[in-house]
């Protein structure tokens, strides 16, 4: 009874005794006993993690925790428990000691499993994870024309191998930090060193170490809380879930980060021609390339002044439009009861929202609700006079214009920059117009991602760098890479690269 009576009293010292989170940050107990009862006061409730107590040949000790469905079972059996109940070593390749408290608790949560014996005041921690995954499939989000179809996954670990695998190379270093105070969700960052801007990299770094939160849940958080000017529309870090495409922002020299449980990469910094470019224009010949990046132009700007260019002209501007198309376009909204400018917005509102729609019901569902929709909203709101039909034909052409757009952060700026500009042409016409675009330009000349203008290189202006702007030159004519940093390294090929045609055929 006494001895039973000692170790309530000990249970009871232990547990009041790690009640704070700070008071887990202490070295192990010197006996078993003591070290078990301080595990099960930081786990208790927690019926997931198991704690699994057995004695070795000698007599001594032993306990084993873990957390349930996060260990391989069959590899704990064989390369851990039986070797240690024949009195043989452990088999496990990963395995390290510990002799503070918090870390040992940490690191079971994160998917080792602690070994702990009598007498001995250190943990031996092995890594015997097993998680359930998808496997490696096309990324949904980013269509694959050409290149590879591989996309990231939620495994922080299967996304590095995707990417070390493609830079065989010991410049690419890649940097992991825990952020969050209750998820600990690890965050990597990946960059080549000698090509990325050291003080890139470090301002990269600062800010996440910066980040004070109970959870991170998806790369989104990091973004929002390291971006420069967290007031604007447009994207000023790319978010990819293509590996080719971290790569090839790895070799100009951007910095790359990765967050566990997601397959969304960042890459840092941005400018705005990137969110213009796609995967595809460096796996096709460069006048192919240069063409497609001439239709994303044009239609980049249909998409955002399209709807407003209509308003202002048949609202403010009928002398613009020849006899024939204002005479049309008069007869079409005869009917029609409401202004240009109301008619915009109802449309491109009703647009808006069967697009939220498809993107929100189950795949095979949301797609035909979204066309056959839009079809069958118009066709009616035209019959029963509420739209004119120009109006429906321009909403129309306006939103295939967005969808041209490769990046959907970019493209979605430029849907809600719609509305507004909307709003200008239905007060001050073309005027309107014009002061908006001027506002719009200034904003995207102030930008800046991790200290690299947003328009470089046209603001400020440097004409050897538009080889990739608006045109995508030859590959053997990009000698050096992009002003995404400060590279210590520039040159990326030789500057004879370009293919000679011979004499004579052989």
């Amino acid at each position: 009874m006494k001895k039973q009576h000692q170790s309530s009293d000990n249970s009871s010292r232990i547990v009041q005794g790690l009640s704070n989170l700070d008071d887990w940050k202490r070295p192990l107990f010197s006996t078993l006993e003591d070290n078990q009862l301080a595990l099960k006061s930081i786990f208790s409730r927690c019926s997931d993690v198991v704690f699994r107590e057995f004695q070795l040949l000698d007599g001594t000790n032993v306990l084993c925790v873990y957390v349930n469905g996060m260990v391989a079972q069959e590899e704990l059996e064989l390369t851990v428990i039986e070797p240690l109940l024949e009195g043989k070593p452990i088999r496990a390749a990963q395995k390290r000691k510990i002799q503070q408290l918090d870390q040992v608790a940490s690191h079971i949560l994160e998917g080792d499993t602690a070994i702990l014996a009598d007498a001995y005041r250190e943990a031996t921690m092995v890594s015997l994870q097993q998680y359930e995954k998808r496997s490696i499939a096309e990324p949904l989000t980013e269509a694959v024309i050409r290149g590879s179809r591989e996309g990231f996954i939620e495994s922080i670990a299967t996304n590095m191998m995707l990417i070390r695998r493609r830079i065989r190379s010991p410049k690419l270093k890649a940097e992991i930090m825990q952020v969050g105070t209750l998820t600990r969700t690890d965050v990597a960052v990946m960059y080549i060193e000698g090509l990325a801007d050291p003080d890139i990299v470090g301002e990269v770094q600062n800010r996440i170490q910066a980040i004070e939160i109970d959870g991170i849940l998806e790369s989104g958080y990091i973004e929002e809380f390291i971006t420069d000017t967290p007031y604007t529309v447009f994207p000023l870090i790319q978010d990819t879930e293509r590996p080719d495409v971290v790569v090839a922002g790895l070799l100009e020299g951007r910095v790359a980060i990765l967050v566990d449980g997601t397959p969304f990469a960042l890459l840092a910094p941005m400018t705005f021609w990137v969110g213009m470019q796609a995967a595809e224009d460096y796996y096709v010949k460069y006048v192919s390339a240069t063409l497609v990046r001439w239709v994303r132009y044009m239609f980049l700007f249909i998409a955002l002044l399209l709807p407003s260019i209509y308003v202002a002209i048949s609202t403010f501007h009928q002398e613009m439009l020849p006899t024939n198309l204002l005479i049309s376009v008069a007869a079409a909204r005869e009917s029609s009861p409401f202004p240009a400018f109301i008619e915009a917005l109802f449309m491109e509102i009703t647009f808006e929202a069967l697009r939220e729609a498809g993107v929100r019901l189950p795949r095979p569902v949301g797609q035909s609700v979204s066309i056959v929709g839009g079809l069958v909203i118009g066709q009616a709101a035209v019959q029963a006079g509420i739209v004119s039909a120009p109006m429906v034909i321009v909403v129309s052409i306006t939103g295939i214009a967005s969808f041209i757009i490769p990046r959907f952060s970019t493209g979605f700026a430029i849907r809600m920059l719609r509305f507004p500009m909307i709003f200008l042409a239905g007060t001050l016409g073309l005027y309107g117009i014009v002061l908006g675009m001027l506002a719009l330009l200034i904003h995207l000349a102030s930008l800046r991602s991790f200290g690299i203008p947003y328009f470089s290189p046209l603001a400020p202006l440097k004409v050897s760098h538009l080889k990739d702007v608006f045109v995508r030159a030859p590959l053997w004519s990009l000698t050096r890479r992009p002003v995404n940093g400060m590279h210590a390294d520039r040159q990326r090929m030789a500057v004879d690269q370009k293919p000679s045609p011979e004499d004579d055929m052989r």
